[in-house]
């Protein structure tokens, strides 16, 4: 299973890289590996600010469709248009291609909070 010591990763399966006070985020390989093939990504929240665990859109698989939770509050400021014409991209690149959302962090210190690689591992069983 890949999963980079360069991000952060939450509970709920959410990958966060960090950029000064801009993140960028998608899920990790271990749910996208869960869900099954994508078939769409949907976020309506460009432009809204949004707590840490509120959910800020939705990613569709074959069997079944589940919630995409912010891993930090902030404003979303775009979503990745690669993934509305090819969101398998969440499944074949999960760390690159498929992010799914860049946002401006409101408080970073909420990204203490979040898993290093090695806890995320421990987490999933892995």
């Amino acid at each position: 299973m890949n999963l980079p010591d360069d991000l952060l990763y939450t509970k709920d399966h959410e990958w966060v890289r960090v950029e000064g006070d801009i993140a960028f985020i998608g899920i990790t390989d271990f749910a996208q590996g869960e869900l099954g093939d994508i078939v769409y990504v949907e976020v309506e929240t460009v432009g809204d600010t949004l707590d840490a665990e509120e959910v800020f859109g939705s990613v569709e698989a074959v069997k079944t469709v589940s919630d995409l939770f912010m891993p930090v509050g902030g404003e979303v400021l775009e979503v990745n248009e690669g993934i509305e014409s090819a969101p398998e991209s969440v499944n074949s690149d999960p760390y690159g291609d498929g992010w799914i959302v860049k946002i401006r962090i409101t408080d970073v210190s909420e990204l203490d909070g979040l898993l290093p690689a090695e806890a995320y591992k421990a987490e999933i069983g892995g």
